[in-house]
């Protein structure tokens, strides 16, 4: 039984981890391409919208998507999905691409907004960095509380001797 308590907060974290890195690959690959000076001219595909969450649950959450295509400096027609962007692009709207170079495209039609980005990834960052603090505090104090020595001496009392 006591394995629950070890595995559930072990997979917590990991899931946490495994978030964060998302998160910080996801900021890197922005800024990479903020930062590589490739432009084009995109064109607003497709937008739709995701709904999570609703079934006996209180909170709904939906989600903007944007379909974008542009050709890239080397001729490539690009096409991407990006979650997020604004609601006044429709189907049929152009608008600036911000993309890497190579074999291996990162796109993205958000405009450059170095600050907005980086105090919410650190935020996100925070917050998961508690779960993962949390978790490990949690795994620490149940292995010293209910550990092997835990439990093994009670009390000890003043009839009670040691020597041989």
């Amino acid at each position: 039984m006591d394995v629950i308590f070890y595995v559930v907060p072990g997979l917590i974290m990991a899931l946490a981890l495994f978030m964060a890195h998302r998160v910080v690959r996801r900021w890197l690959q922005i800024r990479g391409a903020w930062n590589s000076g490739l432009t084009a001219e995109g064109r607003c595909l497709r937008t739709f919208t995701t709904v999570a969450g609703g079934h006996g649950d209180t909170s709904v959450r939906t989600t903007l998507h944007h379909v974008y295509e542009f050709i890239a400096h080397d001729g490539r027609v690009i096409r991407f999905e990006e979650d997020g962007g604004p609601a006044t692009t429709v189907e049929g709207d152009y608008v600036t691409v911000y993309y890497t170079g190579g074999r291996q495209v990162v796109a993205t039609a958000q405009a450059p907004n170095r600050a907005r980005q980086a105090v919410s990834a650190l935020g996100i960052l925070a917050f998961l960095g508690v779960i993962v603090v949390f978790c490990a505090g949690f795994v620490t104090a149940y292995s010293q509380t209910f550990g092997p020595y835990g439990d093994s001496v009670s009390s000890v009392d003043s009839r009670t001797s040691v020597a041989p």
